[in-house]
Order: structure tokens, then sequence, then C-alpha cells
């Protein structure tokens, strides 16, 4: 591990970036260019402390799920991202399998939509990145397989209606068959294929249907706990290779839902001020 290296990269990094460029308000007082490093640690979802041991060359060896968390807060390109893994000792990612790397453009885009919720998710169901409104609307999933979360969590259905849940895994199910079938030596959804046959009766019976989808736009009722249920229409736009998804909710204009949907921004807005 090049620990001098490694923190001027990521005193570099952060440096070139602007609050607004990763979704941030700048607020006042802000004396020196790029972003501060407790905006770093909340974009990776780390301590401050630890980051900062990293930038004074003093902290632990990263895992490399935090050098991905890493790379996605500091918006770095493949290549960035790859420098980043050799910096800590690790091999980069190998070319072929599943990436947890969002490209920066995905990421730029979703930094922009400020009024609706929108993340990024994995042809598999991880959940790579989500804008503050998708966090207000859906809880932090970040780092969350979402198709074991739906088979595996107790309480991971409560935001669908209830007579929604079928559909919700049988599409669940399929779109994992179909990245399975198209990617048979990709280890990530393997593994979680694997796994969800052990310990999901419901999974397995789902699974012998045989069913492959690919995940379509199609509207969508949320049964927030505070603002009530949102009837929301859904977007998808696909990222190079199609291995990630952009999905963007929102709500037509006039409806209650629309109404819901700006009280949760409201909402959202007033969580990222008490956190910051």
């Amino acid at each position: 591990m090049d620990r001098t290296g490694l923190a001027d990269f990521l005193r570099r990094s952060r440096a070139r970036l602007a609050p607004g460029d990763v979704g941030l308000v700048a607020g006042p007082r802000r004396r020196t260019p790029g972003l501060r490093r407790e905006e770093v640690a909340q974009l990776a979802g780390m301590s401050p402390d630890y980051y900062t041991r990293l930038e004074q060359r003093r902290g632990s060896h990263p895992s490399r799920q935090m050098l991905t968390a890493l790379a996605r807060a500091l918006r770095l390109t493949d290549a960035e991202r790859d420098h980043l893994f050799r910096l800590a000792g690790e091999e980069p990612p190998r070319p072929g399998g599943s990436s947890d790397h969002v490209r920066p453009g995905l990421l730029l885009i979703l930094d922009r939509l400020h009024d609706l919720p929108a993340s990024v998710i994995s042809d598999w169901g991880q959940m790579l990145a989500q804008n503050t409104m998708s966090v207000a609307l859906t809880g932090d999933h970040t780092g969350t397989n979402l198709i074991r979360h739906w088979f595996t969590v107790p309480g991971a259905r409560d935001l669908a209606p209830p007579e929604s849940h079928a559909q919700h895994a049988r599409a669940h199910v399929a779109s994992l068959r179909a990245v399975t079938t198209a990617r048979p030596d990709d280890p990530g959804p393997a593994a979680l294929l694997t796994e969800l046959l052990g310990v999901s009766r419901e999974f397995r019976e789902v699974w012998d249907e045989h069913d492959v989808v690919v995940r379509r736009p199609s509207p969508k009722t949320f049964l927030h706990p505070v603002v009530g249920a949102l009837d929301l229409d859904c977007e998808v736009l696909l990222g190079d290779g199609h291995s990630q998804q952009l999905v963007v909710h929102s709500a037509r204009p006039g409806t209650p839902a629309y109404e819901r949907l700006e009280l949760l921004r409201v909402i959202g807005l007033q969580d990222l001020t008490h956190s910051s």
C-alpha cells in the first residue's frame, strides 16, 4: 500500500470537485476550493475520522468495498479508479464481470435531478448510488442488493402495496435469471442465485416458473410512512453496456402524488441540512 501516493491522490481528487458537482449545497464560509474531507466521507459512507487518516497517511488498509465507495464519491473514471486500487495495494476490478463503479457521466445526471427520486442500479439489483430524493422515498440502500433485500429482510416490502408483492417478486427473479444466463461466469449474480435458492422458499418457487424479463418502465405505488401513497411513473435509462440503469420516478403535475412528492423533497432537504 502506497500511503503517500494514496493520500496525495485523494487530496487532489477532492480539490478538483465543487459541492455542486456531487449534488451538495455549497453553504457559506467556504474558504478553499474543492470538497471538504467530511463531505467526501459523507458521500462514501465512511467516518470523517477514517477518511482524514487516509489523507494523513495514517489510515488502515481500506477494503475493496471502501475503495469502490471512494471512487464513486470522487467521481473517478475507470482509469482513475484502477489507479486508486493499485495505490491501496489491491488489484483493480477485472473487466467482463459486474462492476460497482458508476461512470461519472451517469452520476452527473443523477446529481442534477434535485427534485425527483433517482438511483443507479445494476442489472442484478445492486443499488450503486442514490440522490437525496431517492433516500427520502425509500431509505438509504446504497450498497444493498435489492433482490436479496426483497426476499430475506423483514419489512423490505412495506413500501409496496400487498397486491403488488407477487409481481415484484416475479420481476426480481426473472431479472436475475436473465443476467445469470447472459453472464454465466460473472461471480456476483451467480453467488446471489446460489444464496437465494438456499435460503428462500418463495424465491425457489418463482425461479421454477422460468420467467425471463428485462426491467421495463412502469408506474409504481409507494406507501411512504410520512406523506402517504405516491403513484409514480418510472423511467429507466440504460448506461454503457446496459449493465447499469438510471431509474427516475416522477409524478404528473396536478395529481395528489405531485404534491406529496414536493412535500417529500422538503423533508429530504431538511434531513440533509440536519445531518450536515
